[in-house]
């Protein structure tokens, strides 16, 4: 029994995008080539492997299990390449980054910049979602390495502690609770009972810590809204819609333009972990492993820049 990685290839791409048409899309071939493809690969190994009773092609058993063992000889395929190309170095090649929301909004960008400089020859490609899509990412072997807020947990995810962040309770400018702590003093979290909280979607690593943070305060029953992405949660709360926690990064210039102003709340929210993170079973590429050492060689996070602001001259770069 011979196994035709053409039409494996074609089979996952079935499976992935739960039908032929869509399959068809992605791999630019006819529905009727691609689903002949599929039923010969069945032909070949004398079992189903999609079941096409419902609105939606699904994996059967069987599938389920080849589609798990081609995830793994693809991502070996992949390995082979990146090895070969150890060889040659950086000279050219593409880099994919993976990045929690905040991280991927406010870090990678002005990062992979300075990659950029070092290794003009590597296209610099950036994957955001929140932790939960970028988890699934790397485990599927979408992405060989994200940046992320928290620390995932998975037996097969490796996690390497690189940066710190703290979140700060940011209000819109001109909000009753605003002071200077040294001469007022901070604000109590029982000054903040009755306020409105909004907060991420879940699934996103802010939000937990979000509802945590609440926790510590004792208002873990504070009303509290949905909103999705930082841009727009950082919006909702300079519209007066409620009060948000959000990443001291994420805020820099809104602080800066007098849109938002943070309030000192005693006590502050404890720093969390920013993370790199690979599959443990995957060989880096040149191109990701020169990135990785770029990342460590920021052991804080940077400061953000403000254009052409002649009082920023001294500011850390990127």
């Amino acid at each position: 029994m011979e196994l035709n990685l053409h039409r494996l290839w074609i089979f996952m791409q079935v499976v992935e995008h739960q039908g032929f048409s869509a399959a068809a899309q992605k791999l630019y071939m006819s529905q009727p080539s691609v689903s002949n493809q599929v039923r010969r690969l069945e032909q070949s190994l004398r079992v189903p492997l999609i079941d096409r009773s419902g609105v939606r092609a699904r994996a059967t058993a069987e599938g389920e299990v080849l589609a798990s063992y081609g995830k793994r000889v693809f991502l070996l395929a992949d390995e082979a390449v990146a090895a070969v190309r150890q060889v040659s170095g950086l000279v050219t090649g593409r880099l994919l980054v993976g990045g929690s929301t905040t991280v991927g909004t406010y870090l990678l960008p002005a990062l992979l910049a300075r990659y950029r400089e070092a290794h003009p020859g590597i296209d610099c490609d950036i994957f955001v979602g929140n932790n939960e899509a970028v988890r699934e990412r790397l485990l599927s072997g979408g992405i060989g390495v994200a940046v992320v807020a928290g620390a995932p947990h998975a037996t097969q995810l490796h996690t390497e502690h690189v940066l710190d962040e703290r979140l700060v309770l940011v209000a819109p400018a001109g909000h009753p609770l605003a002071r200077d702590p040294e001469t007022d003093g901070p604000v109590t979290p029982a000054e903040l009972d009755g306020a409105r909280f909004l907060l991420r979607e879940p699934g996103s690593q802010t939000r937990e810590l979000q509802e945590q943070v609440l926790a510590d305060w004792g208002l873990r029953t504070a009303s509290r809204g949905d909103v999705w992405g930082p841009e727009a949660l950082k919006r909702c709360v300079a519209a007066g819609l409620g009060l948000t926690l959000v990443s001291e990064h994420a805020v820099a210039e809104d602080l800066a333009h007098g849109s938002l102003t943070v309030l000192p709340v005693e006590p502050a929210p404890r720093p969390r972990p920013v993370s790199l993170v690979r599959r443990r079973d995957r060989l880096l590429s040149p191109a990701e492993s020169a990135f990785t050492t770029l990342l460590r060689s920021h052991p804080t996070w940077p400061t953000p820049e403000r254009g052409n602001d002649a009082n920023n001259q001294d500011a850390p770069a990127l």
